[in-house]
């Protein structure tokens, strides 16, 4: 059985890829997760249970316990999740997305760089630290173009600089030390277990409560939105087959503007919750101030993935999105 350390892994993507992983019947996964405010243990309840399931609550920046968890588990695999990930709040204050997302990333490169130069020939060639990073890191596109993997770095908020910096320092170990790293980088995830601070479970709540539904600017800001299922089924895929040092990014190929979502969402919950007394839905929107520094538009080109791994998204966005909703 082989043994994967997985970093907030009682976050939204993180909780979603632990589940993938224990569907598999040959793996063991240990979940290393602080529990700040996005993390919940409830996203867990259905494995806490399975004996192939290791939950330690902790700081990927604490060096002692890191090394303690590879040397105890000697993992074939890490993946770390662990971020803070919300444009508005590094707006509000930066230094725990510096401390987590840069100080974190480089602790457990550090760690796991000691632990693999340790392993055994067949072993070390064995290894993977795979780092899950955004489609942020590469600023904002015009109306035509994708983001590729060789697209140049721009973020422009000091959320998405943080993890620019992680990815850089991930690809720094491999040219410089040698470790066998992969990086992907997705756009919008969304889905199952996702904290209510990003736009879609935000707006599923707010409409079902009878909320106004703030929309930033004229809700034209358009992002690429992959369902989660299909986020972990990739970062498996790259687990499996994708080639250290390299970089992958992932994309649901469903552009949407903000307002566009709002309005299927809206229409969503009218014909599921028929009964609400806010139907229609959309009577609740509002434009609010725009963000500062908010990016036009995001859209992923994952051809790379396509044709290297065999990888594409099983969800459209109108799949997804229903799914979420119920």
């Amino acid at each position: 059985m082989q043994t994967i350390i997985v970093t907030g892994g009682a976050g939204f993507i993180g909780g979603n890829f632990v589940h993938h992983l224990l569907s598999k019947q040959d793996v063991q996964v240990v979940n290393l997760d602080a529990l700040t405010y996005a993390g919940n243990l409830d996203t867990l309840q259905a494995i806490m249970k399975d004996p192939r399931h290791h939950f330690i609550q902790g700081k990927i920046q604490d060096r002692e316990l890191v090394t303690g968890l590879f040397e105890r588990f000697k993992p074939v695999a890490i993946v770390n999740f662990a971020a803070e990930s919300h444009v508005d709040r590094s707006i509000d204050g930066p230094e725990e997305f510096i401390d987590t997302n840069i100080g974190g990333t480089f602790n457990l490169l550090e760690c796991a760089r000691t632990y693999w130069a340790g392993l055994a020939p067949d072993e070390a060639e064995a290894f993977r630290f795979l780092h899950v990073s955004t489609d942020e890191v590469y600023g904002s596109l015009g109306d035509e173009g994708k983001f590729t993997e060789t697209t140049s770095y721009a973020p422009n908020s000091p959320y998405s600089a943080s993890k620019a910096a992680s990815d850089h320092l991930v690809r720094a170990w491999y040219h410089t030390y040698g470790m066998p790293v992969l990086t992907t980088n997705c756009s919008n995830n969304y889905g199952p277990y996702q904290f209510p601070e990003k736009l879609i479970p935000l707006f599923i709540q707010k409409a079902l409560a009878g909320e106004d539904l703030p929309i930033y600017g004229d809700g034209s800001n358009v992002r690429d939105w992959l369902y989660v299922e299909d986020h972990c089924r990739a970062i498996w895929r790259v687990l499996e087959a994708g080639k250290p040092g390299e970089v992958y990014n992932v994309g649901g190929n469903n552009e949407m503007s903000n307002l566009e979502v709002i309005e299927m969402l809206c229409a969503l919950l009218d014909e599921l919750v028929p009964d609400s007394p806010f139907r229609p839905h959309t009577q609740l929107k509002k434009f609010v101030k725009d963000r500062p520094g908010h990016d036009q538009r995001y859209a992923i080109d994952a051809t790379k993935l396509h044709h290297e791994l065999g990888w594409t998204p099983d969800e459209t966005f109108a799949t997804g999105l229903k799914k979420t909703v119920s």
